[in-house]
């Protein structure tokens, strides 16, 4: 069965944005952009929330054929274009691009259906209201957590609402020069 793996930048207190949404404080160069390309190409889904969703498609589609565009940013367009998108939103009722999946109700069964297909792990980037509601199903396999050196005090949390624990298995750490921390985590179903 496929999982799904809630990739975020967090801070060192938990928020993945600040009160207003600012995300300046995220550090990424190009060690942090490398690893991640890296373990993006080995996945074939990528899950998001409405807002996160229209975020990147308004800019990464173009990558590809921008000449100012990084090596990076052509080869994240690259994958971002080819691969199966899924969106929760209650608002969307029709996709514009291709490879693109739009969920608007009945949740836990339509993600657990897509589980069920043949494929890889399903990345869920950002995407923090999508994640709290995964994390309200239970449909959360993992956490992939870029935990950047700023304590920022208040903002949107990564963990909210939780009524009941959930068990980690720490699967990998890694230290990048800027400072940020990777944490790979399991849940522990058993």
């Amino acid at each position: 069965m496929r999982k799904i793996i809630s990739f975020m930048h967090i801070s060192l207190d938990g928020f993945v944005a600040g009160p207003n949404g600012e995300m300046n404080w995220i550090n990424v160069d190009e060690e942090i952009f490398a690893h991640i390309d890296q373990r993006i190409s080995e996945s074939d889904a990528a899950l998001y929330g409405r807002v996160t969703y229209q975020m990147m498609e308004s800019y990464w589609p173009d990558q590809v054929t921008d000449p100012e565009a990084s090596q990076h940013d052509i080869a994240h367009a690259t994958w971002y274009n080819n691969v199966h998108k899924v969106v929760l939103s209650k608002t969307m009722k029709d996709a514009e691009v291709k490879n693109t999946t739009i969920i608007s109700d009945n949740l836990a069964d339509r993600l657990n259906e897509i589980k069920q297909q043949l494929g890889h792990e399903i990345l869920l980037f950002g995407s923090p209201t999508a994640t709290h509601a995964l994390m309200q199903h239970d449909l959360i396999d993992g956490y992939w957590l870029f935990v950047n050196p700023v304590i920022l005090g208040q903002g949107i949390p990564l963990f909210a609402n939780i009524t009941d624990s959930i068990k980690l298995k720490l699967l990998s750490t890694r230290q990048f020069t800027s400072g940020v921390t990777e944490l790979s985590y399991v849940v522990d179903r058993q």
